[in-house]
């Protein structure tokens, strides 16, 4: 996939196909009403968790700003939050008694809000399902500060720790210390993630920023950054999306969003296309799964401790299934990237990420009266999708990334 090889027209339809897999700003409204709401609860005079300071915060891909929508309508958004008590530590209580405190001022949210559907428990969380037409639930994970802990161990271990100010212990009701008092819980650092993941496109982000303060006549400090997408977050959703579609029908062997999110941010290089970020990223996101004590590793950068890719020393159908998806991405993104053929190129991205999305992305462009495959489109800007807007569903949580297994 040489730069030379990479047409205008499977340039514009990638713009496009992302622009579809992108979640209405009213999504992302929604959501970020729904944690504030939640936060200001919590707040309130008659709060049992008021005095320790909670912090209600979002994570995941919401966070990233690589949202897809789901795959059908019967799929749910997935808001994933964290409910931080700030003026707690981990010596306190036990990770048991933090789920359950929290897990009682949920409970009575969810009464005060009128919400029909029961709170359920997830592994790591408590999950709030909203109405039926809502189309979407949130995930919240107690946590507790752990920033000077996990700098103190990476430190002692020889590795970086400059991401750890914002780490946080979590709760895990099937882990060994679940009821016990102690220092040893599990170890998560949403915030710091993103803030290494934005690191990756730091460039990118800022010059998209810069171009759309100028159009509105605001400053870039005004600019939230959800609304701009990087090719690096369009290439995570395009390949998101590629995933869910391959993997339809085998749901236990599909790679984990974490991992492709990882893989991809590590890869990226600061194209300033979606085509040529996609040729890079797919190019070199193996590169970057490690050998280590006899299993693949690809370590969380803000924490190398945690192996994002544990799950594949006991499921090997997990590492297999992500070298063959691999090589179906590589293959069909450097066809359609060779066509100047608009039915060519969505006939052949069709085949990874679904044949109705691919034909929705090519009727963006399409004049009304006018087959999409006929038209001949206007060249899409460089800083083309600077709508981004809100949330993914991740289909499997990530360890360490807090939510339901």
């Amino acid at each position: 996939m040489e730069k030379q090889t990479r047409t205008r027209e499977s340039e514009e339809f990638l713009e496009d196909l992302a622009e579809e897999l992108s979640v209405p700003p009213s999504r992302y409204e929604q959501a970020e009403r729904s944690y504030k709401s939640l936060g200001d609860w919590l707040h309130r005079d008659a709060s049992s968790v008021r005095q320790y300071g909670p912090k209600v915060y979002v994570q995941g891909s919401f966070r990233l700003g690589t949202t897809i929508r789901p795959l059908n309508e019967a799929e749910e958004y997935d808001v994933d939050s964290v409910c931080e008590l700030q003026k707690l530590g981990k010596t306190s209580l036990t990770q048991q008694q933090l789920k359950a405190m929290l897990g009682g001022e949920i409970e009575a949210y969810r009464r005060a809000q009128n919400m029909s559907k029961p709170l359920r428990e997830g592994r790591r969380c408590w999950v709030l399902d909203y109405a039926d037409g809502a189309q979407f639930h949130m995930d919240i994970v107690p946590a507790l500060p752990n920033g000077q802990a996990a700098r103190l161990l990476l430190e002692s271990r020889g590795y970086d720790a400059r991401w750890t100010l914002t780490a946080i212990a979590i709760t895990d009701k099937k882990g060994p210390t679940y009821t016990t008092v102690t220092d040893d819980w599990p170890r998560s650092n949403p915030k710091g993630y993103c803030e290494w993941f934005k690191s990756r496109m730091a460039a990118a982000l800022e010059r998209r920023k810069r171009v759309l303060a100028e159009s509105m006549r605001a400053s870039v400090e005004d600019i939230p950054d959800y609304k701009v997408r990087t090719p690096l977050q369009a290439a995570i959703m395009i390949l998101k999306r590629h995933r869910d579609h391959t993997f339809e029908h085998r749901g236990d062997e599909r790679p984990i969003s974490v991992i492709i999110t990882t893989l991809a941010a590590h890869a990226y290089k600061g194209e300033e296309t979606i085509g040529e970020a996609l040729a890079v990223i797919l190019a070199g996101m193996d590169q970057h799964i490690l050998w280590h004590n006899n299993r693949y590793w690809i370590p969380n950068p803000t924490d190398p401790l945690e192996n994002f890719a544990d799950k594949w020393a006991e499921h090997p159908e997990r590492a297999t299934a992500f070298y063959e998806w691999l090589q179906k991405a590589r293959t069909e993104f450097a066809e359609a990237a060779r066509s100047s053929d608009r039915r060519v190129i969505t006939e052949t991205v069709g085949r990874g990420v679904g044949g109705s999305l691919a034909d929705r992305a090519a009727r963006r462009r399409s004049p009304p009266a006018r087959s999409p495959l006929l038209k001949t489109a206007s060249v899409a800007p460089v800083a083309g999708g600077l709508s981004f807007p809100d949330r993914s569903r991740v289909p499997t949580k990530p360890q360490g990334f807090g939510g339901t297994e």
